[in-house]
């Protein structure tokens, strides 16, 4: 029998919970407990998981792997924690809250021979994989992410709620240094930016323009795409994509060099498909599927987006066209 893994996790909140049960039925893991400093919350899920609940002090001696889904403030210190412990580590995004932090977590898991994950799921999503195996590098990039309300995730502002999925995917399309962002947003039903949109240049002369909103009626996840070999269009939600581009397809009247493709796809466990990733790196030796670098790009992109709304924020309390929000971090 194959080695199993020694997994502890910390934080049982709303998506803690998903990793507990995750790791409950995972063939390559050995679930030690989980901590939680809400002891009923940490009893609950424990229960339905089938683990002991356990400090964090106690995971760290007893772990070889630790999953952090503790609220997005507390993400570095968790993971220096493990990392000088000499834990391989897998955190939720974002990596930390800011480069400099990012940089030592980077910095600490290369010392001490680990991996380091970050939680970035779209990657290990069905979607993903249809988007990036049908197009080239991209030349304008546009992208809506919307949802309605609700309180969890509501300790950061949009930017690093949902639209960092985003970002961190864009970032992989358009396989260039950010160079420039101009955005906006406002906070609306929170301290934090609950609305925004970001329009961003990259060095490759490539595009792209993101919307994000928590505060909608409804759940809509949409995604166009211009490249040189085509262009493609993304429904997530409806899990179907529409594909533009030459010889393919079914033949465009009266452009005969070009096609159109319809595709679909089903989803699958991204969650478990992260954990399988991590697990492999951790016991295989597998190349690491988003490492700390990659969380490192996608959230100086976020930072980017965040002090771009500040900027524009400022500007227009200045001219007097917006009031100010004395709340707004």
């Amino acid at each position: 029998m194959s080695k199993r893994l020694q997994v502890g996790l910390i934080g049982a909140g709303h998506f803690g919970r998903y990793h507990a049960l995750k790791l409950a039925g995972a063939t390559r893991a050995k679930f030690i407990g989980l901590a939680d400093p809400n002891p009923a919350r940490a009893k609950e899920v424990a229960w339905e998981a089938g683990c002991p609940v356990k400090t964090v002090d106690e995971i760290l001696m007893e772990a070889e792997a630790v999953i952090i889904a503790a609220p997005a403030e507390f993400h570095y210190e968790h993971a220096a924690r493990a990392l000088k412990a000499g834990k391989h580590v897998l955190v939720e995004k974002p990596i930390a809250a800011t480069l400099d932090q990012a940089d030592e977590l980077i910095t600490l898991a290369q010392a001490a021979g680990v991996v380091l994950q970050v939680g970035h799921l779209e990657r290990f999503s069905a979607a993903h994989g249809a988007v990036s195996q049908r197009m080239g590098r991209a030349l304008y990039i546009e992208a809506l992410r919307i949802a309605p309300f609700k309180p969890r995730g509501t300790d950061v502002s949009v930017i690093l709620d949902l639209m960092i999925h985003d970002l961190d995917l864009i970032l992989t399309l358009a396989d260039s240094e950010v160079v420039s962002v101009d955005a906006v947003g406002a906070p609306v039903a929170s301290t934090f930016d609950d609305i925004a949109n970001a329009r961003i240049r990259f060095a490759s002369g490539a595009v792209a323009t993101i919307t994000a909103s928590r505060i909608s009626l409804k759940t809509e996840r949409k995604m166009r795409i211009f490249s040189q070999t085509g262009y493609l269009t993304v429904d997530f939600s409806a899990r179907k994509l529409t594909l533009v581009g030459r010889g393919i397809g079914t033949k465009v009247p009266g452009f005969p060099e070009f096609g159109i493709e319809q595709a679909g796809w089903q989803d699958h466990d991204a969650l478990s498909a992260e954990h399988y990733a991590f697990f492999a790196s951790c016991l295989d030796g597998a190349k690491v599927a988003v490492d700390g670098l990659a969380g490192k790009q996608a959230l100086a992109a976020a930072l980017m987006v965040s002090k771009s709304i500040a900027e524009s924020r400022a500007m227009a309390e200045a001219s007097g066209l917006i009031p100010q929000f004395p709340g707004v971090a």
